[in-house]
């Protein structure tokens, strides 16, 4: 009897591989940092085995760069650095873990760590200190500057929801002029006769007038229309 498979046929290079942390950091002063631990986890029904590659083996030690991991299992990679040099401060190094199953060659998944080598860990901490600082300075002005925007939209649109327009003021201005005017048949005035105006036009205007200002309420009729008795 053929023995049934416990899982599909992988391609190779398409199985997801989970290794934690995925960034090495060294820190040339800090002699405990020298000393780092990735951690290979493999949470499929079938059992993995892993190798470990690096872009510059000279200058580390690999604990079990080889090796086999039980199904929902995990398994720890001690890397050491052992060339802590000013020359390969900042160098970016690059370990590459390759899993296949036990059964075949062929690799069916891979995770590239990035490993680098700092000076210092306290200026390391200052340096991402400052860039937090700088980060936040640069939302709150980005805060300040949209609140500023919206405020003045929000000034601007009362301003001109409240206020009078334009042609209000001019028809206000107009209405005025009109009832400046000498009535018909004052013949006191020195202005033109063809500018005197009747009363009912008089009281057409000021009708518009009050009607155009929005402040006025109960308008009274001016003096000079008024009807005697």
């Amino acid at each position: 009897m053929q023995q049934q498979k416990r899982h599909p046929e992988l391609v190779e290079g398409s199985l997801p591989v989970f290794v934690f942390p995925t960034e090495l950091i060294f820190y040339a002063d800090d002699q405990a940092s020298h000393k780092q631990v990735l951690t290979l986890y493999n949470p499929y029904e079938f059992a993995l085995k892993f190798k470990v590659l690096c872009t510059a083996p000279s200058k580390y030690a690999v604990v079990d760069a080889t090796g086999a991991v039980k199904p929902q299992c995990c398994v720890d990679i001690v890397i050491r650095h052992r060339d802590v040099r000013a020359c390969h401060y900042g160098v970016m190094d690059k370990f590459r873990l390759q899993v296949s199953e036990q059964s075949q060659r062929k690799a069916l998944g891979k995770k590239e760590v990035i490993a680098t080598l700092l000076p210092s860990a306290q200026e390391q901490q200052q340096q991402k200190q400052q860039d937090e600082e700088k980060r936040m300075k640069e939302q709150l002005a980005e805060s300040v500057f949209f609140e500023q925007t919206s405020l003045q939209q929000a000034s601007e649109s009362r301003s001109q929801s409240s206020g009078p327009s334009l042609l209000t003021v001019f028809l206000g201005a107009v209405c005025v002029a009109v009832l400046m005017l000498p009535t018909l048949g004052d013949l006191e005035s020195v202005v033109p006769v063809y500018l005197h105006l009747s009363v009912n036009k008089k009281l057409v205007a000021a009708s518009s007038y009050y009607g155009y200002s929005p402040d006025m309420k109960d308008p009274e009729v001016p003096r000079n229309l008024r009807c005697s008795s």
